[in-house]
């Protein structure tokens, strides 16, 4: 079983390269951020027509995340996070696919730090930290797959002192990120690339796809009930380099 994360950044203007991504990589579920598109704008018929089934929550102009399932019908649990009263931003969906619980989480950026953006994010880390737990204390088989907005490590981001001051790589998000998966998670990529920087993300600005000036902010994280069936990962980096493309490329795991 193939379970893919990608930040699309805009389903709607990107569709080309998910539908040639999807015919070439044929991943089994895939998770989907920052669609940028309503729900009534979600481009249902033409996932349908490539085989595959979704759910979705929209948000016009900003966020969004989805749930695709190759010729099965994802089965929603839900699409918010608990425990955000008064927080309407599209960043949780949740469903079942082949008996596996897998999440779309499209975490806050946090930007510009401090403030409240910042706040927001780590609260929002709270809150996916204490929802993830009752997986754990369940022993679930649960993929927690998503753009978390966080360079967890040096190894997950190029040399550089530029990024010193942004949100992705503040002290206190590898903090909250470290947390959640010491509740006994397994980083998929990391865990099978342990030396490798395998970056996801590279910023329209300042040529740094051609420099390879990269970062890894998208993950699928495992339950401890799941891991044990983790055989391979990986980033399909070539994706960056299309025209038109998305400044994220789709990180993937195989289970066997």
């Amino acid at each position: 079983m193939k379970i893919a994360t990608f930040n699309i950044n805009n389903v709607n203007r990107r569709l080309p390269n998910l539908l040639r991504w999807l015919r070439a990589a044929k991943p089994d579920v895939v998770a989907l951020q920052e669609l940028k598109s309503t729900d009534e704008d979600f481009p249902v018929q033409a996932i349908n027509k490539a085989g595959y089934r979704a759910v979705w929550r929209g948000q016009k102009s900003w966020n969004g995340v989805a749930l695709l399932a190759r010729n099965a019908d994802p089965v929603l649990i839900r699409t918010e996070l608990p425990g955000g009263r008064g927080d309407h931003e599209a960043r949780y969906i949740e469903a079942a696919v082949n008996g596996i619980i897998i999440t779309s989480i499209y975490l806050p950026n946090g930007n510009p730090q401090p403030g409240p953006k910042f706040d927001y994010k780590l609260a929002w880390l709270r809150r996916l930290k204490s929802h993830a737990a009752k997986f754990i204390k369940q022993e679930m088989p649960v993929v927690l797959a998503g753009d978390y907005n966080v360079a967890p490590t040096e190894l997950d981001i190029y040399p550089t002192r530029s990024w010193d001051k942004d949100a992705l790589i503040q002290p206190k998000s590898r903090a909250a990120f470290k947390s959640l998966v010491d509740q006994g998670w397994v980083d998929a990529l990391r865990a099978l690339h342990p030396e490798k920087p395998m970056f996801t993300f590279w910023d329209y600005k300042r040529n740094r796809w051609a420099r390879d000036a990269g970062l890894r902010l998208d993950h699928l994280l495992l339950s401890p009930a799941l891991a044990p069936r983790l055989t391979k990962a990986g980033v399909d980096r070539k994706i960056r380099s299309e025209e038109g493309a998305s400044d994220h490329a789709p990180a993937w795991i195989v289970l066997k």
